[in-house]
């Protein structure tokens, strides 16, 4: 009898070993799977920002045209890029609360301050990813960035711009063409100067 209920009670404590066992390896399969897929697309809340996109998301290649656009900006005023045709333009897509956003943009502003006679920087606020207006206001200032803003309130250049991760940048030439490939994560002074020198 008691032979027959330890027999019983070692069986229970065997199979609960096993399932036990299948319940982690299921588990780290997931999170593998998880961790793979958070290294082939980025939406720009890790502190690196980059991504690999699927082939369909490659962005304007450079010698295409810059689609024209216009915005309201973070003042009121009206901004057509079509406007600063004839100059050099640094176009990046950006909200406050994303890191590598964050990361680059003291770096955007001492290029902009070295280099704002020969390059005009438009950094584009990706206004739909905001908690509200006021933080993209609020965050310009405190950083004391002088660069121009327009608000993206209505998402309507993540479609023709192909944004699908912040920060994203494109470089276009006096003619009004991208001339650089496509960043997507943040820049840095050094990067900035050696795609602008390349450029016409």
């Amino acid at each position: 009898m008691y032979k027959r209920i330890f027999a019983l009670i070692l069986l229970l404590i065997l199979v609960g070993i096993v399932i036990a066992n299948v319940l982690v390896d299921r588990t780290d399969d997931t999170a593998e799977g998880e961790e793979e897929e958070a290294e082939l697309v980025d939406d720009g809340s890790s502190s690196q920002g980059a991504g690999i996109a699927p082939a369909e998301s490659a962005g304007i290649e450079p010698g295409e045209p810059a689609p024209d656009f216009e915005l309201e900006t973070l003042e009121g005023e009206s901004f057509r890029l079509s406007d600063l045709q004839g100059q050099k333009v640094i176009l990046n897509f950006w909200y406050s609360w994303c890191p590598p956003c964050i990361e680059e943009m003291p770096e955007i502003q001492d290029f902009y301050e070295d280099y704002q006679d020969e390059v005009e920087v438009v950094a584009v606020n990706m206004t739909q990813h905001e908690n509200q207006l006021s933080d993209v206001g609020d965050f310009i200032d405190e950083n004391e960035h002088t660069f121009t803003v327009p608000l993206d309130k209505d998402n309507s250049l993540s479609e023709p711009y192909v944004v699908y991760a912040a920060p994203t940048t494109y470089f276009i030439g006096t003619d009004g063409t991208i001339q650089q490939p496509r960043r997507i994560g943040p820049m840095d002074y050094e990067f900035m100067e050696e795609m602008v020198q390349e450029m016409d």
